[in-house]
């Protein structure tokens, strides 16, 4: 068997447990796979260029696993790659990153991170953000403590996310396809998600990018939320509208944002987003470290061999 890493990524073949004739073969993954290596079994994917994969899927005619080090399978799916082979996914790969960028983002909001580096750069002493301060101001968000923070798209990331809130002393609520209770914690269905909306103090997306998903956040959402209410997304940029999003923070309809991704990317210099009020912008830095990738890779090898079922499997 040939297995194709990445260079992009540091990965440890002695956790692979490769068996005797296996070879692993380190390639760029900006760069077209050497004709030598073109009669690969399997394809570890992360950082590739849409153009390295698309002549991949053209010339790796013999590929029997495609292994995503990234969560969502986009990028795989518009390359066009054989359906005989199965696609495995890297959810769960980025779950502890993007909380932990997430629960930095809202914090960094409730805690007023960017008015004190305003006033820092000015060399001011913000009084009015230091000294005795109510727990709970009227209208303002100042802590987490008894904060109702709201997960919109609950799955593998919320799951690790939640618990963070928690143990800040947040009520945690999420919205899903269905209602139900995950991970100990109540999920409404979308359709039914206003009364939750309503009551939110900080609405965490977490959305993929889907037809269901697209803008996502509209005007109407941005309306029902509270005037006081913050909104960090680190899913996907296309589940925010993003013109909205703008015109509610112009009009103070809610408190603020933190965003870690956009529906162009790079954000151009010249996107309003850029001079929106309020607005936490980070460069898609929420994810990027695949966690313990060799697991999944190592994983999936052996169900290849016929060790066991695929994790994470688009198809199969």
């Amino acid at each position: 068997m040939k297995i194709l890493l990445p260079s992009s990524i540091e990965i440890d073949q002695g956790k692979l447990s490769l068996h005797e004739g296996d070879t692993a073969v380190v390639y760029d993954p900006k760069s077209p796979v050497p004709e030598e290596h073109v009669d690969a079994d399997v394809l570890v994917v992360w950082a590739n260029t849409a153009e390295q994969l698309a002549d991949s899927a053209r010339r790796l005619t013999g590929l029997r696993l495609i292994q995503a080090l990234l969560a969502g399978p986009d990028p795989i799916v518009k390359a066009g790659f054989s359906e005989d082979i199965v696609v495995c996914s890297g959810i769960g790969l980025h779950d502890k990153p993007v909380a932990e960028h997430a629960l930095a983002l809202t914090l960094a909001l409730v805690r007023s991170l960017p008015e004190l580096g305003t006033a820092h750069r000015e060399h001011r002493w913000a009084s009015e953000l230091g000294g005795p301060q109510k727990l709970h101001p009227e209208g303002r968000v100042a802590t987490l403590l008894d904060a109702q923070v709201t997960i919109w798209g609950f799955g593998s990331i919320a799951s690790t996310l939640a618990p963070l809130y928690s143990a800040l002393g947040a009520q945690v609520s999420g919205i899903a396809r269905s209602t139900g209770v995950r991970d100990g914690y109540n999920v409404v269905a979308t359709e039914e998600k206003d009364e939750l909306l309503a009551r939110t103090d900080v609405l965490v997306m977490i959305l993929p990018s889907a037809g269901a998903t697209e803008k996502a956040l509209d005007a109407d959402v941005l309306r029902t939320l509270p005037e006081h209410a913050y909104v960090v997304n680190v899913g996907r940029g296309l589940t925010v509208d993003e013109d909205a999003l703008i015109q509610a923070l112009n009009d103070r309809e809610i408190a603020g944002a933190a965003i870690d991704v956009a529906s162009q990317e790079p954000l151009g210099s010249d996107s309003p987003l850029w001079e929106a009020p309020n607005l936490i912008i980070t460069p898609h830095s929420a994810g990027g470290r695949p966690v313990d990738s060799e697991d999944l890779i190592e994983h999936n090898l052996r169900a290849l061999r016929g060790e066991g079922e695929y994790r994470n499997a688009l198809s199969a």
